[in-house]
């Protein structure tokens, strides 16, 4: 079975509701994509939750380990690892209390889709986030 994302204008609902996006695998280095694309969201007013074990923050906020370390609701997972990851993170995702599970452009992992897609969760992959909400505004 393919990968299939919500339509544009569902990922622009999406976007327009969220407010918490939590970034796993963000680095604290501001020539990477991922620091880059997230600065770009928390430009547009999203809070950012950076979740790396190998950094202590970015953008003045505290990093966690993992997804399991934050408090409260999450709107959307906005994941920046390696297709292989996306099983492990995919399993954490539906333990806490998130929405939307997002593989950033170029990465997605038919095994991670089918889990969450089975469990209801929305579920974009291959797409980036800044490139998406540049169109939805």
């Amino acid at each position: 079975m393919a990968i299939e994302n919500p339509s544009r204008q569902e990922i622009g609902e999406i976007l327009k509701k969220a407010k918490r996006i939590a970034v796993v695998g963000i680095s604290d280095n501001p020539e990477r994509t991922s620091y880059m694309v997230s600065e770009a969201m928390k430009n547009a007013g999203y809070e950012i939750i950076p979740v790396n074990p190998q950094i202590d923050e970015v953008f003045g906020e505290k990093a966690v380990a993992s997804l399991k370390d934050i408090d409260g609701h999450i709107d959307i997972v906005n994941v920046f690892r390696r297709p292989e990851f996306l099983p492990d993170i995919a399993k954490e995702f539906s333990e806490i209390d998130a929405d939307v599970f997002w593989a950033q452009l170029g990465i997605e992992n038919e095994e991670a889709y089918q889990y969450l897609k089975e469990k209801g969760y929305t579920v974009i992959m291959d797409r980036c986030i800044k490139v998406e909400h540049a169109l939805t505004k």
